[in-house]
């Protein structure tokens, strides 16, 4: 088939659809990923499918959804393919406008859109979204998303049955990092609301030999910036800025301990499962994440986390002081990371995401 995918960021970072995309070209597919072309947007790396990057006047709210849906409807409405993959709720207008019946529509939930920190709180932006998906996702003819739990919520939101493509990375096959010296706590990905990074921050006043690594950058940075200010030692807390997916591994081997701190606040952050927690077990980094279902569920299955059960800043502090003064539970949580890691996989998962597809067929 001919595969077209939406997404509204500019390509630079976007690794699920890079591994999606890539395993859909293997299986005999022609794909193209089509983002968004933004001021600062870096030149793209050659990828086996095709990049097409779309330009919008604005870059946030009710304006830019609107304009964005239509810049992809007026561009790809003279495309020839067969099937077209939205990426989250925000792309879905256009794609059910460019199939209409007449071509595949497939819908591909990252989060549970309207459950999000920047919306969860915003009565009439929720109501819109929720009314938004419940109008075109039962439209679609295949829906996955990133975990079991949050199929089984959103097939309950929608009325129809979600299948789950876990975000888990590709096997590494570099040798172990020995354990680094220096304490460094790493944190990879979005600097936006409801991360609880905030709470990162202001605990490394009572970690004395840590430090904290943030890489990324995003809307909350300023205000991150402001409590880094607030420690005794700022220079224990560093901003690393958003560093290439393929730079990540080599800043992962360096760190002594990983960090997906989330608020519960948003449904969708509760039920999800992040990248970058299947990242570190990858690596072979111990890591602490919420005492959430999905991180709970890997945990039962693997050993390879701390879980903390509050976004609290003592309890993290806590948390990470009883592993640093455990050689022994450390070096435990590595192995079993290690060991995770040899079916945590993309390589796997990959079969999962070709099932889905192979049951569909040109329309």
């Amino acid at each position: 088939m001919k595969i077209v995918c939406t997404v509204t960021n500019d390509l630079s970072h976007e690794q699920r659809m890079d591994r999606v995309c890539t395993s859909l070209v293997k299986a005999g597919h022609e794909v193209t990923l089509v983002g968004r072309l933004r001021v600062g947007s870096r030149e793209l790396p050659e990828k086996p499918y095709r990049q097409y990057r779309i330009s919008c006047r604005y870059n946030h709210g009710k304006r830019f959804y609107a304009a964005y849906n239509y810049q992809l409807w007026r561009t790809l409405r003279h495309w020839d393919f067969d099937a077209l993959c939205a990426v989250d709720l925000d792309t879905l207008p256009a794609g059910v406008a460019l199939t209409n019946g007449r071509r595949k529509l497939i819908f591909d939930a990252h989060e549970w859109f309207s459950e999000t920190p920047e919306v969860v709180g915003r009565p009439l932006v929720r109501g819109v979204w929720r009314g938004l998906g419940k109008a075109l996702v039962p439209r679609t003819d295949l829906r996955y998303t990133v975990a079991p739990v949050l199929a089984e919520k959103l097939g309950a939101e929608y009325g129809v049955p979600f299948g789950t493509v876990r975000n888990l990375p590709l096997r590494s096959h570099r040798e172990p990092a020995p354990v680094p010296a220096q304490k460094i706590i790493l944190y990879q990905g979005m600097l936006n609301p409801g991360r609880g990074l905030e709470v990162a921050i202001a605990a490394m006043q009572w970690l004395p030999d840590c430090e904290l690594w943030l890489v990324g950058k995003g809307p909350e940075e300023g205000a991150l910036r402001r409590c880094q200010e607030r420690l005794e030692e700022p220079g224990k807390v560093r901003f690393l800025g958003f560093r290439p997916p393929e730079e990540l591994p080599d800043l992962t081997r360096k760190a002594w301990l990983g960090l997906n701190l989330l608020d519960a606040v948003s449904p969708s952050y509760y039920y999800s499962l992040a990248n970058k927690a299947l990242d570190y077990v990858q690596a072979g980094l111990p890591s602490v994440q919420m005492d959430f279902p999905e991180y709970r569920a890997l945990q039962n299955q693997h050993h390879c986390y701390l879980l903390l059960d509050q976004l609290d800043a003592r309890a993290l502090a806590q948390r990470i002081a009883t592993l640093a003064n455990d050689p022994a539970a450390y070096e435990q949580l590595r192995a079993n990371c290690l060991r995770a890691a040899e079916v945590l996989c993309w390589e796997r998962e990959e079969e999962v995401l070709l099932g889905l597809w192979a049951d569909l067929a040109p329309g």
